[in-house]
């Protein structure tokens, strides 16, 4: 039997979760799952996240995985809450490249040496190639840098509604048509790496699924969850199949020199590398987060 797949969209920082359920044993994944937070008050709210918990348990669904395709810069991650929230079993993963982010941002943040940098505390780092079952369903772990240097795509292979037919969840490897690829300016980043991962998953079958984990609709448009491979080869507006490596890349250093930094970027990164868990408390239960200062007076 296919998969179940139900998205659902985070309007506030235009990102799609993903539950993606075996059919057959009822066993589910949630991908890319997003905490509330404003930061002009510093609120925290898992009004989201628990809409997610609340569809798999009126579906039936016994969440074994909670999947990061990266490490993002534009959401905090609810892994850590869903976790808690499940009863601590089912495991946290992402890329193994993590253990980069971790070490890169432990300088940007000055964490000290309690910070390990070394994926902790994810339960599990994926390598490109692994695979791992989801009930009845095979996942298997396709690294697609490039945006971030732990970015992967997870790729479900009986994902339906045809026999056979394989889903994709990209993370910010691509996006809708329209909306092109992920910029490649975070540290770590480089456009010529993404080229070459989002050739690696133009290479799938046309009807692919492309599950997608963000989408910027035009005023007064509904927000897209899911492309095709074929769609984005024909028409992706920055890389489609005719694409060129060197083009690519000298329109992404053009595009990207032109982007202002994520409105979440600090408290995204500095929560993410930490699977979602928050810096621990003061001794009067207060919990604070870091932002870098660059002075240019």
């Amino acid at each position: 039997m296919p998969a179940v797949i139900r998205s659902f969209f985070h309007a506030d920082t235009n990102t799609w979760s993903h539950v993606i359920a075996d059919a057959a044993t009822r066993v589910a994944a949630i991908v890319d799952p997003v905490l509330d937070f404003d930061p002009a008050s510093g609120r925290l709210g898992s009004a989201f996240a628990r809409a997610l918990l609340d569809y798999a348990r009126a579906a039936d669904l016994r969440v074994a995985w909670l999947l990061e395709t990266h490490a993002h810069a534009d959401h905090l991650t609810a892994a850590d809450w869903l976790k808690r929230a499940l009863g601590g079993t089912p495991p946290i993963g992402i890329g193994a490249g993590i253990v980069a982010v971790q070490r890169q941002f432990r300088e940007v943040f000055g964490f000290g040496p309690e910070f390990a940098g070394d994926g902790t505390p994810f339960d599990r780092l994926f390598a490109d190639g692994e695979a791992f079952a989801l009930g009845e369903l095979t996942v298997r772990v396709l690294a697609t840098p490039g945006h971030t240097s732990d970015g992967v795509s997870y790729l479900i292979e009986d994902a339906g509604p045809e026999p056979g037919r394989a889903a994709v969840c990209v993370g910010d490897t691509l996006f809708a048509p329209a909306g092109g690829t992920g910029r490649c300016d975070f540290p770590g980043a480089d456009a010529a790496t993404q080229y070459r991962s989002i050739r690696r998953l133009y290479a799938l079958p046309d009807a692919t699924r492309v599950l997608l984990c963000h989408d910027y609709p035009a005023a007064g448009a509904a927000p897209v969850a899911e492309t095709t491979i074929g769609a984005e080869k024909a028409g992706n507006a920055q890389l489609d199949a005719a694409t060129t490596e060197a083009d690519y890349v000298a329109f992404r250093r053009r595009r990207d020199a032109t982007l202002a930094a994520p409105r979440l970027l600090y408290p995204s990164l500095q929560v993410n590398i930490c699977a979602g868990r928050l810096p621990a408390p003061d001794a009067a239960g207060r919990v604070f987060l870091r932002l870098p200062l660059r002075d240019e007076r």
